[in-house]
């Protein structure tokens, strides 16, 4: 990674609603977290990951003039998002005595900014909870939203709630030790934001892929600040996703089912990638999408490094999944697909001929 270039203050990105919040951007503003929690709150649970051991200590006693700060050290990855980890931290929670003046915050990749906010949602039937991502995943999406959620076995973020964060913190000095292919993984959700709505991180990706997924550039930080526009202005219009925010779901249906096929060993920003490689293909096929913005999803997703294709022989097990999983209505599924570039809509009930025939096409 090059020297960090110089940058512009922090960005504050407004998300509106009944329970609106500011999604904060920059270097040092971790710093902001104490604002953040708010006078009234006197005991905070820091949940974080084991990786993430020394860093959340070094917080933790930032906070000890204003805060009683309890650390709560969960699995990483998807392993942290089980009944069993929120179970541990509601006894925490219980055995501190913990009032619904206090506080939570997630400090971590997606999985934890999810677990971290079903436990404060869940908690006393909601507490605050400040979210502090240090991957490029959670900053502009995970965190981004108020969706919270653990896994089961039987799919991916089937128990959940909506619960509004006070404020999300995107310090991008948290990213600078991160292994590149952690950084390309996040990329996936960046590259959803620019085909629903800004073409413009598709371009910055194209012009050189080296700079935009770099976090010492001005470039990177440009995309990151996109995609956390793009969701912040969905989900201030449809926070429940009554309408608007389902297009989020770009990508999605297809590649939380190879997740689940995968036993969550995956990065979902891989799965990802292979689920707007089919939802291309679904447009092509339906006559919605020209080959040239079909063909362009895998000439970005291979500059970044990301797969585009998936077994052909999983079709089935991939299928019945889909159909088991919350984005099915009624029984039947329901897909984003483009019209053309930043032009998302839903697909409903697609003909089976027509979703094997799409999934032949990234088949390998």
């Amino acid at each position: 990674m090059t020297a960090v270039e110089p940058q512009a203050e922090p960005t504050v990105i407004r998300v509106g609603g009944d329970e609106g919040y500011d999604v904060v951007v920059g270097r040092g503003v971790v710093a902001r977290i104490g604002d953040a929690l708010g006078p009234a709150v006197r005991k905070v649970l820091l949940v974080h990951p084991a990786t993430l051991g020394a860093r959340a200590a070094e917080l933790r006693e930032s906070l000890t003039d204003r805060f009683e700060v309890i650390l709560a050290e969960i699995p990483d990855a998807e392993a942290g998002k089980r009944v069993e980890v929120a179970a541990f931290c509601w006894q925490i929670l219980g055995q501190a005595d913990f009032t619904r003046s206090d506080a939570v915050v997630g400090m971590g990749g997606g999985a934890v900014t999810d677990l971290a906010g079903f436990v404060a949602a869940t908690w006393l039937r909601g507490v605050r909870v400040v979210q502090v991502p240090t991957t490029v995943l959670g900053m502009v999406d995970a965190a981004v939203g108020g969706k919270t959620g653990i896994n089961t076995n039987e799919g991916k973020n089937l128990v959940g709630v909506f619960h509004a964060p006070a404020e999300v913190i995107c310090d991008l000095d948290l990213l600078d030790t991160l292994p590149k292919n952690e950084i390309l993984a996040g990329f996936a959700e960046i590259v959803k934001a620019g085909f629903i709505r800004y073409p413009e991180i598709l371009d910055t990706i194209e012009a050189d892929p080296e700079r935009a997924t770099d976090p010492a550039t001005p470039e990177f930080r440009r995309v990151v600040e996109l995609a956390i526009r793009m969701k912040a202005d969905v989900v201030t219009e449809d926070f429940k996703e009554a309408g608007l925010r389902e297009i989020l779901n770009y990508g999605h249906t297809l590649g939380h089912a190879v997740e689940h096929a995968e036993r969550y060993q995956w990065r979902h920003g891989a799965a990802v990638a292979v689920g707007m490689m089919f939802a291309a293909e679904l447009g092509r096929l339906s006559g919605r999408l020209s080959d040239e913005v079909a063909d362009r999803h895998r000439r970005v997703l291979e500059l970044l490094s990301l797969p585009t294709s998936y077994p052909a022989g999983r079709w089935n097990t991939l299928l019945a999944t889909m159909q088991r999983d919350k984005k099915s209505r009624g029984g039947q599924l329901r897909f984003i697909v483009l019209d053309d570039l930043a032009k998302p809509t839903v697909m409903q009930a697609p003909d089976q001929s027509m979703l094997f025939a799409a999934y032949q096409e990234i088949g390998s």
